[in-house]
């Protein structure tokens, strides 16, 4: 059903249909065509697909969510706690992110820095459905809020794969755009004192049996205090997990809004 919903939308959906397919090109050069129109097709099945799972992961319960998910990688978040340090877990907008929040939670539950919805009745149903098995959640602007958890050792997640605009950003490379509008939120946690920086990586199975989530060891020599190299290496680690399905990552978010020359026309025209 999720599929078929895509397939409508893709249909239909002709500006964010323009921007997914802008995105694919800018980043994916090497594609022909053809493999572009496959990919581009794919993700709207999944987009489909995820509106299901947002209401799957905002209200179905813990025993059902938990049937669903394998994490792998957990014995680096249970050693940091061991050594009483906070995480910051760096994760991606795949499109099961909804669902694969709650997923994570239930054995380390989390403090997830997220940006709070413009709809007043969407924003009351995110806000209590990311919040449901982690602990609690910390609006884009409460940067002090988010130290503090992780200071007080508390695991951490944020999501520095979008454009956030020009203010603390700089521009870095991302996949073939060599001048992507990166954010420095990343490199302002991980330098907290006694804190380690992981990644995760939540995807759905093939088969749809259900997901996967892979936590990957703590990030060595990181960050380094050259913010350029720490940023170029965010954004490498980041092509990675998104490269492993890029079918199921969303493509539909203006990643390249923000160019070096603010005059310049938008790539998305």
């Amino acid at each position: 059903m999720g599929r078929g919903l895509g397939l409508i939308f893709y249909r239909i959906g002709s500006k964010r249909q323009h921007v997914a397919r802008t995105n694919l090109k800018l980043c994916f050069p090497e594609k022909s065509e053809q493999e572009i129109e496959f990919l581009l097709k794919e993700n709207f099945k999944n987009t489909g697909i995820a509106l299901f799972e947002t209401g799957m992961g905002w209200w179905w319960p813990d025993w059902r969510v938990r049937k669903h998910a394998t994490i792998e990688g957990v014995e680096h978040l249970e050693k940091a706690h061991a050594e009483g340090k906070g995480v910051l877990m760096i994760a991606m907008h795949y499109l099961s992110v909804e669902i694969n929040c709650r997923s994570i939670g239930f054995g380390h539950p989390m403090v997830v820095f997220y940006r709070p919805h413009n709809n007043q009745l969407m924003e009351y149903f995110q806000f209590r459905g990311r919040g449901r098995s982690n602990k609690y959640m910390l609006g884009k602007r409460d940067v002090k809020g988010l130290i503090k958890a992780l200071r007080d050792g508390e695991v951490c997640v944020y999501l520095p794969d979008q454009d956030y605009g020009r203010n603390k950003s700089m521009f870095v490379p991302f996949f073939a755009v060599p001048d992507a509008a990166t954010t420095m939120g990343t490199l302002i946690f991980a330098r907290q004192p006694d804190i380690e920086t992981v990644m995760v990586t939540p995807t759905r199975n093939d088969d749809d049996s259900g997901y996967t989530l892979t936590i990957s060891p703590p990030f060595k020599d990181f960050p380094t205090g050259d913010d350029e190299q720490d940023l170029i290496r965010i954004n490498q680690e980041l092509e990675k997990a998104i490269s492993y399905k890029p079918e199921q990552y969303m493509w539909l978010h203006r990643r390249f809004k923000t160019r070096p020359d603010a005059d310049a026309p938008s790539v998305y025209k």
